[in-house]
Parts: C-alpha cells; structure tokens; sequence
C-alpha cells in the first residue's frame, strides 16, 4: 500500500519573531529572510518625543532555509558591536491526524562583541550563548500559543551577576482580521540574582499581505 504523506498543520505564527522572541516558525527550504530590528529608547517623559528622539539600537540580520526543517542566520546588532548566529530547528511539527499535537522547535545564538580589545581580559570574553526550546500550538484559526524555556550563558559579566541566566515565555496570537493579528510577548527570568533580571512584556499587531507580513 502507498505510504500516506504526513499532513501537518498550518504555521502557529506569520513571523519567525513574536515581538521580542522567536517563534517556532521555520520557513520552507530556500527562502532568504531579510531583517531588521529598530529599537527606539526608553519612554522617560522628557524632551524625546516617546523615545524617538533617545537612543536607539538596531539589528540587521538575514537567515536562510537549508530544509524544510533547519534555518541558519547571521546578524549584526549596533549595542554591544554583537555579531551572532543562529540555528533554528523544527524538532516537531504539529499534525492534522493529532499524532503529533504541538510544535517543538530549537532555537539557539551564538554572539561575539566586536568592540575594541581594551573592553577585554580575554578572546573568549566577547562570547554569549543563548538556548531555548519553543512549544507552541495552533489551537484553532484564530488562536496560537508558545511556552519557551530558555538558558543563557555569557562568557563574562559584572560582579555580582551569574554568567548563567534561566527565563521562560509565553506568547500568543489571536486573528482580528484575515489580514491582521495581535501578539502578545513576555518574558520571565527564573534566575536569582542580587541584581534581578528586568521581566520584559510587549504587545503589538500585525499585518499581512500577498508577499509580506509585518
């Protein structure tokens, strides 16, 4: 008898980030992403327009799909001089047949900081490493949801911070229209420190057409 092709279920998520985090989502094999994050400055009330007009950080990066399942990415970040890469990988997929109910997807970075040597001891000093593994889930056409536990490690830090660092997110998706969704984004550190971990919550919304989504 013909083998039955597994049938798998629609993307959980438009993007491959949630604001602030990945998603599971790994595009199909060949396509090219081309990003670029723009982080506007703290909201302090003073003269910067909403955080316009302070500081800013930005991120350029491009990722592409070696198969279905892997992506590999480069990126290049202004704060910090940070040049990474990255490897994405759908471990699991979610099936139509329920066999397989959820997503299960690796996502890890690996960043060197270019500055000047004088901001260093050591080589290995420049390097931080971050590790998560993303569960989410197409609940239904207008929900998705993702819990993501994570580990960083960075190579040095300041007394009296830990070079190890645990956090967990939670994030989801709910479609508004065909064309536009609401995301929500948090994250929460685990790890214990004297000087604690800010957590981090975003919302946004996101809208799509033909050939891109935004």
């Amino acid at each position: 008898p013909a083998v039955k092709e597994i049938e798998y279920e629609r993307a959980a998520f438009e993007s491959t980030s949630l604001i602030e985090s990945q998603s599971n989502r790994v595009y199909s094999k060949g396509t090219i992403e081309m990003i670029m994050n723009h982080r506007f400055g703290l909201v302090t009330g003073t003269n910067d327009l909403i955080g316009i007009w302070a500081p800013a950080d930005i991120r350029l990066a491009v990722n592409y799909s070696i198969t279905d399942f892997i992506t590999v990415g480069f990126g290049t970040t202004k704060d910090g001089r940070l040049q990474d890469f990255s490897l994405k990988a759908a471990i699991f997929k979610q099936r139509v047949d329920g066999k397989m109910p959820v997503n299960i997807t690796y996502y890890g970075n690996a960043s060197i900081s270019a500055l000047p040597k004088e901001n260093f001891y050591h080589l290995s000093d420049r390097w931080s490493f971050f590790n998560q593994l993303i569960i989410s889930k197409k609940i239904s056409k207008t929900f998705s949801l993702q819990l993501a536990p994570s580990y960083s490690h960075y190579n040095a830090v300041d007394a009296p911070m830990s070079n190890d660092l645990f956090a967990i997110e939670f994030g989801g998706k709910a479609k508004i229209t065909s064309s536009m969704n609401f995301l929500l984004d948090v994250n929460q550190p685990i790890t214990t420190q004297q000087i604690a971990p800010k957590s981090g919550f975003a919302t946004g919304l996101e809208f799509s057409t033909v050939g891109h989504s935004f």
